[in-house]
């Protein structure tokens, strides 16, 4: 019987597909091992181990601080046993003038190793018997400089100098030498504070070194790991830096498996909310002002119908002749020419705080005091309305050269109350100004002749603008809905210092226009 061919081929098949499940089978198995993310806090813990420096020198300052206590206890009530005794032993000595015991007495006790020296003074003061070192003051002054740590009982610190001149702490314990009611002198006696200093620097030194140590540690412990941890929080500081002046394209690069790499996420995130909010704002705001445009994108879950009744100035400029002269020529020029001056008009009306609510065929109908409050509106809109008719002037006087037809605006400007708000219906709105003063306004830019800016008296009349204004009486007219003529104005100008005030500006409007 014969075997049956073995197929390498086959096999060399077979064995690969079985290595490759088995490593597939492994790294599923080590994914599900590993940990899903890796807390922050395991990477701050060596951080953290920072504190012990802190920690020795609050420990070392308590032992210091209490060894310190201990030890001027200790001095202060072996310095208080022993004055007694002199006080004591010292008390019928003076009464009784026996000065040679008095001596005797005083210089057994300054052989005490830790007495730098003894004194006995009399009631007046007078030093009755001394040993070892005196104070440099006398009693009166040893008592004004002492403080009182018992009843009947002081301690002064003061410093003498030994045979080498070198300073010397020392510590002098007073107590009057008292007999029933009777004060018959004073008993001192001088200690040295080397034994409180050298203690207290011997701790002081071994403390310092442990947290030299442990501060050298901690530095070399903050380069290496506080580089590794700060890296991120310097990424998201540039990241938020960039987001602030207006770069919402910025994108933090990198993956974390920790909670940094989460806020990482987050703020990529938000950035991208960011650009798509600003790309929206600023599409929105080219169909109505970049004021009510920011306002509805701030606001969105409160946009709905309604308004408020505002003090506010409406004007409208439309091009005399339009009809006849757009008949005249291709729609494609036409366009542009209106493109041109109503780029103009955003212009002026921006600079004087205006808003252009909309436009209506070759008519802007622009709004000052709303959205935004504006204590000025009445003389704002003045000024805006000059600047068109200026500019349309100098825009004349190009077109002119260039063999082109004049164009020539008409305004109508007028001021009161107006309801502003959200107009129309839940699925269309617009944000405008309706009521008699913005029909007025309508009225009067329609009885004006080209390059004329009417307004009525009631305007001219106003106080915050009559001083600042120079206006021609025109005519009374009557208004279809009005019963009443209205007395109208020719406004020609403001005040020379406003009137170079608009010169400038528009100077400086038209050449942005020729670097453009």
């Amino acid at each position: 019987m014969s075997e049956k061919p073995v197929n390498l081929q086959d096999q060399e098949t077979h064995e690969s597909s079985w290595s490759s499940r088995l490593r597939d089978g492994l790294r599923k198995n080590l994914s599900q091992l590993a940990p899903k993310k890796v807390p922050i806090a395991y990477k701050l813990a060596i951080i953290l181990t920072l504190m012990i420096g802190s920690g020795m020198g609050l420990l070392g300052l308590m032992i210091v601080t209490n060894q310190s206590e201990l030890l001027k206890t200790q001095i202060n009530e072996f310095g208080q046993t022993m004055v007694d005794h002199l006080a004591e032993s010292s008390k019928e000595l003076v009464l009784s003038d026996d000065i040679l015991s008095l001596m005797v007495q005083v210089s057994n006790l300054g052989q005490n190793d830790n007495v730098l020296g003894a004194v006995v003074y009399s009631h007046d003061g007078k030093v009755l018997a001394s040993s070892g070192r005196l104070p440099i003051h006398d009693i009166n002054k040893m008592y004004e400089l002492s403080e009182q740590i018992q009843p009947k009982h002081y301690t002064a610190e003061w410093t003498d100098y030994d045979e080498t001149t070198k300073p010397l702490e020392v510590m002098s314990f007073i107590t009057p030498i008292q007999y029933q009611d009777l004060i018959a002198g004073h008993a001192l006696i001088t200690y040295s504070k080397s034994a409180l200093s050298q203690s207290l620097h011997d701790t002081i030194r071994a403390i310092t070194g442990a947290t030299i140590f442990m501060i050298l540690l901690g530095i070399i412990t903050a380069y290496f790991v506080g580089k590794r941890i700060s890296q991120p929080i310097y990424d998201l500081m540039d990241a938020s830096k960039a987001i602030h002046s207006g770069d919402y394209e910025y994108r933090i690069a990198g993956a974390r498996n920790d909670e940094i790499g989460f806020l990482v996420d987050a703020f990529n995130n938000m950035a991208s909310g960011l650009l798509e909010k600003n790309q929206v704002e600023s599409a929105f705001s080219r169909f109505v002002s970049t004021k009510v445009a920011k306002q509805i994108m701030d606001n969105l879950d409160s946009v709905s119908l309604g308004g408020k009744h505002v003090q506010a100035t409406a004007l409208f400029a439309d091009i005399v002749g339009f009809t006849s002269f757009s008949e005249k020529l291709p729609p494609e020029e036409v366009a542009s020419m209106l493109n041109e001056y109503f780029r103009y008009i955003n212009m002026a009306s921006k600079l004087y705080h205006g808003t252009v609510d909309k436009y209506m065929g070759d008519c802007a109908m622009i709004v000052f005091g709303a959205p935004d409050e504006d204590k000025d509106h009445k003389f704002n809109a003045v000024l805006c309305a000059l600047m068109i008719q200026r500019m349309v002037d100098r825009l004349n006087t190009e077109r002119i050269q260039q063999g082109k037809v004049a164009i020539h605006f008409r305004i109508g400007v007028n001021s009161g109350e107006m309801l502003a708000g959200n107009m129309g219906s839940d699925e269309r709105m617009q944000y405008t100004v309706v009521g008699e003063a913005v029909n007025l306004a309508a009225r009067l830019h329609s009885v004006a002749e080209r390059g004329q800016i009417i307004v009525t008296d009631f305007f001219v009349k106003d106080p915050d603008v009559q001083w600042r204004i120079l206006a021609q009486r025109h005519n009374s007219i009557r208004l279809r809905g009005i019963a009443e003529p209205v007395t109208t104005y020719v406004l020609t100008d403001v005040k020379p210092e406003y009137s170079e005030a608009i010169e400038k500006q528009l100077d400086e409007i038209l050449s942005q226009r020729n670097v453009a």
